[in-house]
């Protein structure tokens, strides 16, 4: 398996090392008969990865790469179905509700698992109990982006511009409660500046808008603004993430711009139903693992801008549990309340 992502933040470091602890005493227990037969004929019928978004964005586009690999590995068919809305919460009830077999997979994302739960008190699942973490593919850092016409070339200008003219900029995102949202409200509250933000239905509207002029700001995927990055028709100040992004090595991170408290990073995982059999979670874990290790798969996740992961289903899930509480907060220190 890769060696996954070193974790963004320290205080979760802790939580790993209980959560391995815990792994290595559950691996310790001999696996039932049954179970283990289970691991050792899975997949035994063509395996769904349910990706709850459109077709085209870098979530799908991981999903897609990873099912073609493991298809060719396992001698069966991964397909990959988009079953989109409600930021994701329509694909995720989907597969809450399937056979608990390994044969139904969520590709499932922070805005789907830890930012969109606390954004709704009706969901008819839940993000932990609803579902067997299997392993992380991949963190996604957002890039502080500005249209160029917004004269601030590092992000200490920027600062320095909104709290000059406050509520004069405005800020795009792909949505209420969005990653990318949040990054912006971070950002508002630790730098001290006020801008407004501007919802859109999906970040590609929202980038197309920041191409045109019509929204200054945006705390974008990497992924899905690179090549306008590459273009100079966006300038980047500075990535979300503690550690710079491999597809922007001369970007600096916000922490190195000046904001040393500041962190935010999204990810792609992959789930099962609860009560899928450990066993399978584990064969499935291992042959991801194996997979993410292939150099043309790894080309292919860093073309999208993502940096390659790899977790153990105990580290994946308490990084759920962990980011459920802490987007949480953010949340209502932001006065985004459930159902706005």
């Amino acid at each position: 398996m890769t060696k996954h992502q070193p974790t963004q933040r320290a205080g979760f470091a802790a939580r790993l090392a209980f959560a391995a602890l815990v792994a290595a005493g559950t691996a310790a227990v001999p696996l039932a008969a049954g179970a283990a037969d289970a691991a050792a004929t899975f997949p035994q019928k063509p395996v769904t990865m349910v990706v709850p978004f459109p077709p085209g964005a870098a979530t799908d586009i991981i999903a897609r790469t990873v099912a073609q690999k493991l298809g060719e590995k396992w001698g069966q068919s991964v397909v990959v179905e988009n079953r989109a809305g409600a930021t994701g919460a329509i694909g995720s009830n989907y597969v809450a509700r399937s056979e608990p077999d390994g044969h139904t997979l969520l590709v499932a994302t922070t805005s789907s698992h830890t930012m969109g739960p606390n954004l709704s008190t009706k969901l008819p699942w839940d993000p932990v109990k609803s579902f067997a973490p299997v392993t992380l593919l991949a963190w996604a850092p957002n890039v502080l982006e500005v249209n160029p016409s917004v004269p601030a070339t590092s992000m200490q200008e920027l600062i320095a511009l909104l709290k000059k003219n406050p509520g004069k900029y405005t800020f795009a995102s792909s949505g209420t409660g969005s990653s990318i949202h949040l990054a912006g409200e971070m950002f508002k509250v630790q730098a001290g500046v006020d801008m407004v933000h501007v919802p859109y239905k999906g970040a590609a509207p929202a980038v197309a808008d920041l191409l045109g002029g019509q929204v200054d700001i945006m705390f974008d995927t990497v992924a899905l603004s690179l090549p306008h990055l590459k273009a100079g028709k966006l300038r980047p100040l500075a990535v979300t993430t503690t550690r710079r992004s491999s597809s922007l090595p001369d970007v600096p991170t916000m922490r190195e711009a000046g904001l040393p408290d500041y962190e935010m990073a999204a990810w792609i995982g992959l789930l099962a139903p609860a009560d899928t059999p450990p066993a399978v979670v584990q064969k499935i874990q291992a042959d991801v693992g194996a997979v993410l290790q292939m150099p043309d798969v790894q080309a292919k996740l860093q073309g999208q801008g993502t940096d390659i992961s790899g977790m153990s289903s105990a580290e994946f899930g308490a990084l759920i549990k962990d980011e459920l509480g802490r987007y949480g907060a953010i949340m209502k220190q932001a006065g985004i309340r459930p159902g706005d």
